[in-house]
């Protein structure tokens, strides 16, 4: 029986349309390859499937992240969600965490994030690009390692900040590389660059860089 994916209903009341906009087949294309070969050496329950050198790696990125607001009574959008593992460690934070809805493209890694997070009352997943699906309004998104990967679009990683910041009403944060090994895969930026361009559409933003050396935060408010 083929497993089916959701959405809530009180998550459809607003949602932020479909752009106009295709990320490039052979990006996908990639980044579906890396994933699936990286299950097929480590597994589909482990972190090295979705890149991290190791745990430690990602929940370091988690922290930063849970630092954007009390997340209490707020409900989050969690683009690029992977195995869903933001969620159980926003919930250990914030008991009172709102509705939480991840987003996640290729189906082995959303197939465990739904057996990891079986809370069905207070999460939703969506099978999908998040740059191309539609998106339910939430209060805060998050993006842990989602916008690290290259696109043949140079103004990919502007879009999908700005995508993702409209998305939500109260605040984003999203975390990105700022220094790589030699990589075709993964990109990385300089922290004021990407701060002076969400400057542009926020009036406070927040930087974050005393976490880890190869990784900044950012912070944005509506």
């Amino acid at each position: 029986m083929q497993k089916q994916y959701y959405i809530h209903n009180v998550f459809l009341d607003k949602s932020i349309p479909i752009p106009n906009l295709m990320t490039s087949l052979t990006d996908s294309v990639s980044i579906f390859n890396y994933h699936r070969d990286m299950i097929a050496l480590h597994g589909n329950h482990s972190s090295y499937a979705l890149g991290w050198r190791d745990e430690e790696s990602q929940i370091v990125r988690f922290k930063a992240l849970a630092e954007v607001a009390d997340l209490n009574n707020h409900s989050v959008l969690d683009a690029g969600c992977g195995y869903g593992d933001l969620y159980n460690y926003l919930k250990g934070l914030y008991p009172g965490l709102g509705n939480y809805c991840g987003i996640e493209q290729i189906p082995e890694l959303l197939d465990e994030a739904m057996r990891r997070c079986p809370d069905l009352a207070a999460t939703a997943f969506i099978s999908g690009n998040f740059m191309i699906r539609r998106l339910p309004l939430m209060d805060y998104a998050l993006a842990c390692g989602s916008l690290n990967y290259s696109s043949s679009d140079p103004h990919f990683i502007y879009k999908a900040i700005s995508r993702l910041y409209d998305s939500c009403t109260k605040g984003l944060a999203f975390n990105i590389l700022s220094k790589i090994p030699s990589n075709n895969l993964l990109i990385a930026y300089r922290p004021e660059e990407i701060r002076h361009y969400c400057l542009t559409l926020s009036r406070k933003v927040v930087l974050k860089n005393d976490y880890t050396d190869d990784d900044f935060t950012i912070f944005m408010y509506h």
